[in-house]
């Protein structure tokens, strides 16, 4: 396992257009017992409510959202690329057809304050969730965001989560 150190929030050097946009990084929620693990491409990273937050989107489909709706905490991963196979198979794969996904991408998981990360990470944002904000049809003033990315009716949910601690190794 690899030693993780708390990392100031406030020197955070990345972009997160390039982080989360084209290098994607994996959410994980649940605990010990049981934890899921996904890719998103969606997200950001701001400053909401005097708080430092991550937002995300999880479709109503993913098997992870149901961890995360059923749990206070959940992480954000970010990776170096010689890890972007096991973030397409978090992204291809459910939970819910392989035994352990962590394991199926080659990623080990970890756990800190009994949130779920994979050790392999070499960024990892630990979450409170804040809020859930389904994402509905009549919100869309662009017509043009219904048919193009939700022809099939699965819809995401907005997480937006407090940021309570950065660690990196």
């Amino acid at each position: 396992m690899h030693t993780f150190q708390p990392y100031p929030i406030d020197m955070l050097n990345m972009n997160p257009f390039t982080k989360i946009g084209k290098e994607w990084a994996l959410i994980s929620a649940g605990d010990k017992n049981k934890c899921n693990t996904m890719t998103v491409s969606w997200g950001g990273v701001g400053v909401l409510w005097g708080k430092n937050v991550v937002y995300i989107f999880i479709r109503d489909s993913r098997y992870t959202k149901e961890f995360i709706d059923n749990g206070e905490f959940f992480s954000m991963s970010f990776f170096n690329e010689k890890y972007r196979d096991a973030l397409s198979y978090c992204g291809k794969e459910s939970g819910r057809n392989v035994d352990d996904k962590f394991k199926g991408a080659g990623l080990t998981p970890a756990f800190r304050h009994n949130i779920p990360y994979p050790d392999e990470a070499n960024l990892v944002l630990l979450c409170r969730k804040m809020a859930a904000v389904p994402i509905t049809e009549d919100t869309f003033v662009d017509p043009q965001i219904m048919p193009k990315w939700y022809s099939d009716n699965d819809m995401h949910v907005m997480y937006v989560g407090e940021i309570i601690e950065a660690v990196a190794r």
